[in-house]
């Protein structure tokens, strides 16, 4: 992912930063970013400090704020996989692209659906509204 643009990544030191603030900076939980690492999903492994605690620098960072705007979007661990499968395989731009391209065709298409669902919800409520008035 870092072969697109993704979310601003705050400037991080050459040492790196600590899960923690890792987890700050990226809007998630410390918990995520493990569970990113253990399902195979992270680029590399995590540089290690001289105590053996995790050092994130800002590739990894970027990685991982793409992660997470994929999962925001809905997209399954699976399709995520399938993605880092593709992206390692270096399969070229064409099969990665297919499968952003098909997840924002779903994307689309629960963003009409919850819509609707709102118009239907909105109109619900201006009836309630409307009785109690």
């Amino acid at each position: 992912m870092d072969d697109v643009p993704l979310p601003p990544v705050p400037e991080v030191g050459p040492e790196g930063v600590p899960i923690g603030r890792a987890a700050d900076l990226l809007g998630t939980t410390v918990d995520t970013i493990r569970y990113y690492e253990r399902e195979g999903l992270t680029l590399t492994r995590p540089r290690r400090d001289p105590g053996g605690r995790r050092r994130y620098g800002r590739r990894d960072l970027a990685w991982l704020a793409g992660l997470a705007m994929l999962r925001g979007t809905g997209m399954t661990i699976q399709e995520i996989r399938e993605y880092v499968a593709a992206y390692r395989a270096d399969t070229g731009v064409a099969e990665r692209l297919g499968l952003l391209e098909a997840h924002r065709d779903r994307v689309i298409a629960r963003l009409e659906e919850t819509t609707r669902h709102l118009a239907a919800l909105e109109r619900k409520i201006d009836a309630y509204r409307a009785a109690s008035a």
